[in-house]
Parts: C-alpha cells; structure tokens; sequence
C-alpha cells in the first residue's frame, strides 16, 4: 500500500462518516473531498476539478433546464391530472393509476421531481375519497424510484456510472441499455406495491392528512362564465370543470337565482358558479379560457392586474371584519383588495362571497399588490399565514416544450450526437423559443446534485489516478478467491446496497465501481455486467427513508422509520433476483 493509496482511504472512510452522520449537507461533504484530494497532493487542481466540465454534469445541467421548461408549461400537470381524473371514486384503482403515473413520469425526468408533482395531487384526491394520504404516499416513493433503471436518465446516478465507464475506456451506457433489466423490474415492484406492499404498509387510516402543510383547505370561489366562452352552451357535466379541475360545483347564479347543479344544467353568458376546492385547484382557473374568478373580472386597481401579490390570510380577535359581509365593508373598494375565495373549517358555504358574514378563523385567499397586502397586516385586520405562488403554466408553450425535450433525447438515442450535446442543445432551444425564461430555469436547477456529482467524481479520478481500486480489488479477491461470476454479481450488489444507505447513491456508485471494473480484470471476466449490475443497486433505495423521494413523504405521511424497512426488504429481494437472473443472461461473462 502506497502513501497516497492511504490518504485517498482516509478521505473516503471519512467521507462515509460523514455521509452517514449527516451532520454536514452531502454537497458541502463532497465539496471537502474534493479539496482534500487537492490540499493532500494526490490530484492537481485540474484533475480534481474536471469533473464540472464532464458529460455527465453538463447532460443533468440540459436534462433539469428542459425538465423545468416542461413543468412551467404545464405537460407534466395536464398528464398527471388526466391519469388521476380516471380513478374515479375508487381507491384500489387510484392506487393502481397513482403508482402507473409516477413510474411513467419518473422514467424520464428525476424521481424525486415527479415524486414532488404527485404529491400534492395525492392528497388533494386521497382527501377527496375521504381516505388517508398515508395509504398512497410511500408507494408513490417507491414507484418513482422504481424505473431508475429503465433509461439512461432515469436517475443521474446511471449517467454518473456511463462517466465512470468512459473514464475506464469503456463504452458509455446507452439511453436503454439497462431496460431489459429496468422495465421487467418496474412491472413486477409495481404488482408487489399494489398487492403485497400495501398490506404491510402500516394502518393510518385514521389519520388526517397534514393539510395544512400543503395549503389543502377547501375553498368556496366565485368563477364567471365571460361573453363568448366555448363553455357558453355546454351541460357541467360536458364543460368538465367539476370533473377534469377536481372543484366541486355547489350552486349556480344566474341573474340573482341560485340554481342547483346538475349534469345536465347548461351554461349561459354571465352565470357565476360557485366553486368548492383546494387553492392550487382555484388558482388553476386562471388558465382556463372562457371563464374567470370573478374578482379577477372586475379588478379595479391597475397594481392588482399588473403585480398580483396572492396571500393565504386568517381572521383573528379584535378584527373589524369579524360578523361582517365583504359587501357591507366594500372590501375591494375600502382597502384595493380582491377576495377570491374563503375557507371555514368544518362547513360547506353555499352562499355568494359577498353575503358571507365571517367568522373568526376564516381564512381568506387574498389577492393585491403587497402594500395593500401589507397594511391589512399591520391593520389587524387579517393575519397574513404564507404567501401563494401565482401559477406561471404557459399552456401554448407546452407543445414546444414537449417536442424540445423528445427531439434531445432522440439526437442522443440514435448517437446524431453525444447525450450532452442533445441535452445542452435543448436547453438553449428552450431559452430561445421562450418556453422557459434563463432566471426561471436557473432557480429550478437542483445545484446541489451537480455540485455533489462533479465533486464526488473527483474521488472516483484519484481512486484511479493512484491505482486505490485495484488495491481494493486484490484485496477483495483475497478474500474470495476465484468466486463463480453470480457470487460475484450478488457480493457487488449487496456492497451496493449497504453503501447506498449512510451514502448518497451517485457517491456510492463512484466508490464501487472503480473496484468492480478492476476486480473484473484481474479475474479476466468482462466488467460490464459487475458495472450494471452496482448501477441497479445503486437505486434500491427502499429501505430506509434517505432518499429524497422517501423524505418527501415521511412526514407528511407520518410513517416511522422501520416502515420503509417492512415495506421495501422483500422489494428489495425481489429487484436482487431480477437483476441475478437477467444481467448474466443480457450481458454474458463470456
């Protein structure tokens, strides 16, 4: 053992420590590796620093832009919210479209995005069927997780292991290199999540869903039918508000009448429809043609229409608002603020905005410019709760967007250019065609990730530069001798998985596969299935709630730690002997 085979051993043991302990932000961890490897001698700045100029960072760079462009214009929504639409009011057939969705969607774009997407929509639909967010919530983290290895961008860890491969003068992963292995492991994890898996998930039926967290109170709205809208005409039940919006229609006005809704109620020019709903429900009017919130319809003031500030505001004691009407007060006219809808908790409100006497504890969806906002705050009037992004979907880009993503990848899938090139193309399209504004893409790029990979790839160049791998291969041979290649396959996998736990995944990938490719040539066999068969364990990430899409719904679906564990040991099991069986049989070590 050389001197600098022992400094890159020390670093990585305390890079495992500290991963691990999670004292330190993984980023900052992979950060200080880095510098180490530079302050220590063992790689001269350049060569520690390459790895931001790699392919693999420059391709999740383009991949994020253009995942960004197709979120703000609302593709992955109107996707979303058909699959879910077609669920109905059954909860096994919402399981089945919940986890169906987000594996499709999660197959090419990151899993802790469409993880992200979902959840809301969840809750929203799960609450509802009256049924517990915790029923849908951890398969929806394991569904997601579950295509990791059906395309090369499924997760940024396999473009991290195709890097890893060219720096070993090996060919680089292609864009469905891993699908015989990923698309029969994605079928078979989704059957056990919706037979086995749900009935080991605990019983959290009982419990309510932490609305509060994720804005989820029910709103009564007022929306008008505008002169010339294509809905003018339509039944409800063919406008498809109620249905397609996931709002509830409580009444009808029409000329100072209520009217009950039915299916076969037709709209008229001027009706106001009384709307019952979540606020990203409510909000998402606003890009429906044809109709309106009607306090949007008769703004007054030219700051409301130009910089809408929106504001989630409760009614607290010694309020002047408390007992009286928005009408009485001449609300908009008196402080140059639109009410657009009011939620009270524990009751179904039937009646107009303006007749509405409120009540301590109402909350109000508020919407002004934020002095206005601001002086109804310092009034007393209302105690600003949270601030609500307006929705910025630009439907008419979405068809763009769409087609910028499919061209990239097909420039990358039939090799027209390297996958870095397609992606980066696509993300300067998107900039150019305006589906994507740079300052909005740039705050949606999970910078984080990218400094963790080009850092952690520094790790996997020095284990190289000073020959640590191959140390580490001989002495694992010591150990084992000349192991059967399936002995092989299953001590990789399993070091895999065990690494991946206290480790991010891509760091995990970056420590095993140097010692794989190696372990492989000392024994004369073929690295490339030890390579793919770490990329596989590099994402059964099922045990323990450490990967990001777990964290996304460990607390809000108030599971306990040993959950994940109950739930993903046998999932796990059955991904090891998928992967057993068929990465010998598509990638022989002959």
């Amino acid at each position: 053992m050389t001197v600098e085979i022992l400094v890159v051993l020390a670093i990585l043991l305390l890079a495992v420590v500290s991963f691990a302990l999670d004292r330190v932000p993984a980023d900052v961890t992979a950060l200080g590796v880095m510098l180490s490897l530079v302050f220590t001698g063992v790689l001269p700045p350049e060569r520690a620093f390459a790895g931001f100029g790699s392919h693999t960072v420059m391709m999740i760079l383009g991949l994020l832009i253009m995942t960004a462009a197709l979120q703000r214009s609302g593709v992955v929504e109107v996707a979303g919210r058909e699959l879910i639409r077609r669920a109905g009011a059954h909860p096994e057939r919402l399981l089945l479209i919940v986890i169906i969705a987000v594996a499709v969607v999660s197959t090419f774009m990151s899993n802790t995005a469409a993880t992200a997407f979902f959840l809301p929509v969840v809750f929203g639909v799960a609450s509802k069927l009256g049924q517990s967010p915790s029923r849908y919530l951890l398969p929806l983290a394991f569904a997601s997780i579950l295509t990791s290895s059906v395309t090369l961008i499924s997760t940024s860890t396999n473009l991290v292991v195709s890097e890893l491969l060219t720096q070993y003068g090996l060919g680089p992963m292609g864009m469905f290199e891993l699908a015989p292995v990923g698309i029969p492991i994605t079928i078979v994890g989704l059957i056990y999540i919706w037979t086995a898996g749900i009935r080991l998930m605990p019983n959290t039926d009982g419990d309510a869903g932490p609305q509060k967290d994720y804005g989820l109170r029910p709103y009564l709205t007022e929306v008008l039918v505008l002169e010339g809208s294509p809905l003018v005409g339509k039944t409800l039940a063919e406008s498809g508000i109620g249905r397609d919006m996931d709002l509830t229609i409580v009444r009808v006005l029409r000329k100072g009448t209520y009217i009950s809704p039915r299916r076969n109620t037709k709209l008229s020019a001027g009706d106001v429809l009384l709307l019952e709903g979540y606020r990203e429900n409510i909000l998402k009017v606003k890009e429906i043609s044809g109709i309106e919130i009607k306090a949007d319809a008769t703004l007054s003031s030219p700051h409301v229409e130009n910089e809408p500030t929106i504001v989630e505001a409760v009614l607290l004691p010694g309020s002047p608002l408390l007992d009286r009407t928005l009408e009485s007060i001449s609300f908009r006219q008196r402080y140059d603020l639109q009410v657009l809808a009011i939620n009270r908790a524990g009751a179904t409100l039937i009646r107009k905005l303006s007749d509405i006497r409120l009540r301590l504890g109402d909350v109000l969806l508020v919407q002004g410019d934020p002095g206005s906002i601001r002086a109804l705050d310092e009034g007393r009037l209302l105690s600003i709760l949270t601030a609500v992004d307006l929705p910025r979907r630009d439907s008419r880009k979405a068809k763009t967007a769409l087609a910028i993503f499919l061209g990239a990848m097909l420039l990358g899938t039939f090799e027209v250019m390297p996958f870095s090139v397609a992606c980066l193309a696509g993300a300067v399209v998107s900039f150019v065609t305006r589906t994507i504004a740079p300052e909005e893409a740039y705050r949606e790029v999970e910078w984080k990730a990218l400094i963790l990979i080009g850092s952690m790839l520094s790790l996997g160049a020095a284990m190289q530069e000073t020959g640590t791998e191959r140390y580490l291969a001989d002495l694992f041979l010591s150990f084992v001798g000349s192991p059967s290649p399936y002995l092989l396959l299953s001590v990789f996998f399993i070091l895999t998985l065990l690494l991946t736990q206290p480790m991010s995944n891509q760091a995990a990938a970056v420590v095993i596969v140097p010692i794989a490719i190696q372990t492989a040539v000392r024994l004369g066999l073929p690295p490339r299935p030890l390579v793919l068969m770490v990329a596989v364990a590099a994402s059964c990430s099922y045990l323990t709630p450490l990967e990001p899409s777990c964290l996304m719904v460990y607390g809000p679906g108030k599971y306990r730690f040993r959950d994940f564990f109950i739930v993903g040991l046998p999932l796990t099991f059955v991904i090891f002997a998928i992967a057993l069986l068929l990465v010998p049989f598509f990638w022989p070590f002959q």
